[in-house]
This record gives C-alpha cells, sequence and structure tokens, in this order.
C-alpha cells in the first residue's frame, strides 16, 4: 500500500469585522496609496479613485493586500488571494458572529 500524497497547498479564510472611526482618513489613506501607484493606467486610476471615494469599504478592500498579511510568513508563497469588502450590520452577541462556532470545514487547522 503507498501512503496518499498530501498537498502543499493550503487554503487560509480569514474574516475580519473592522469598525470604520474615521471614514475620511480611510478614504485618503486609498487615495494616496492609487497615487503611488505610477503604473496605474489612467483609466483605471480614475476607476479606483471613484469606487474608493464612493464607498468606505472599497478603500478597505484597497488598503488590505493578502500578500503584506504572508509576505513575511518563512517557507510559504502566495499563489493565489481574492478578497471582498461590503458594509454591513454588526451585532457582537448575534449568535450570527460566533468565531468559535464551527464552520463545518474538516480541515485540520
Amino acid at each position: 500500500m503507498s501512503t496518499p500524497e498530501t498537498s502543499r497547498f493550503v487554503r487560509l479564510r480569514v474574516e475580519l469585522v473592522l469598525e470604520v472611526d474615521d471614514a475620511d482618513a480611510v478614504t485618503k489613506s486609498a487615495l494616496r496609496r492609487i497615487a503611488d501607484e505610477a503604473e496605474m493606467p489612467a483609466s483605471e486610476r480614475a476607476h479606483a479613485e471613484s469606487a474608493v471615494t464612493e464607498d468606505t469599504a472599497e478603500a478597505l478592500a484597497y488598503l488590505v493586500d493578502p500578500f503584506d498579511l504572508v509576505s513575511q510568513v518563512p517557507g510559504v508563497e502566495l499563489q493565489q488571494a481574492s478578497w471582498s469588502s461590503e458594509r454591513i450590520d454588526y451585532d457582537p452577541d448575534s449568535p450570527d458572529w460566533d468565531l468559535d462556532e464551527d464552520d463545518g470545514d474538516d480541515s485540520d487547522g
């Protein structure tokens, strides 16, 4: 009998709930990051500026980079990432926000 090979790839799911105390500061920071991207085409820049100005959730999505989260972790290389943001109603006492609740995933952590 042979031992089944274990995949070297791991899917890491992270869910964050952020409270925005200063939407203007978030928007300004996103606009600065867009301005610093010299290689960005003008049409893409205009779209990005519009999106982050109109929606703080979009500004946060622009500022939070999955590569930054794992770039200093030894022995790993980010292969693919996707993320999104949305405005939500948050009630920390709601069972919907129980972070210890088993999500039905049978992975080993």
